[in-house]
């Protein structure tokens, strides 16, 4: 992770540590939340007002049921 964090490509984290496949690597790497900020910020927002979900009456007392 920390590699990737500074920037290192996954190809060669892969090679320097001898996997074979990109896939044997990727299952050992996870986004933090840094990361995933930094992406995010790469994206343009959608055309349109953001929506908020607003849960109905009777599926909050369906929750708080439990």
């Amino acid at each position: 992770m920390h590699l990737l964090q500074a920037g290192v490509d996954i190809t060669a984290i892969a090679l320097w540590l001898g996997h074979e496949s990109l896939l044997t690597t990727h299952q050992y790497l996870e986004a933090d939340l840094e990361m995933k900020k930094k992406i995010l910020s790469h994206i343009k927002p959608p055309n349109g007002k953001p929506i908020t979900f607003q849960p109905s009456d009777p599926l909050i007392a369906f929750l708080e049921s439990f």
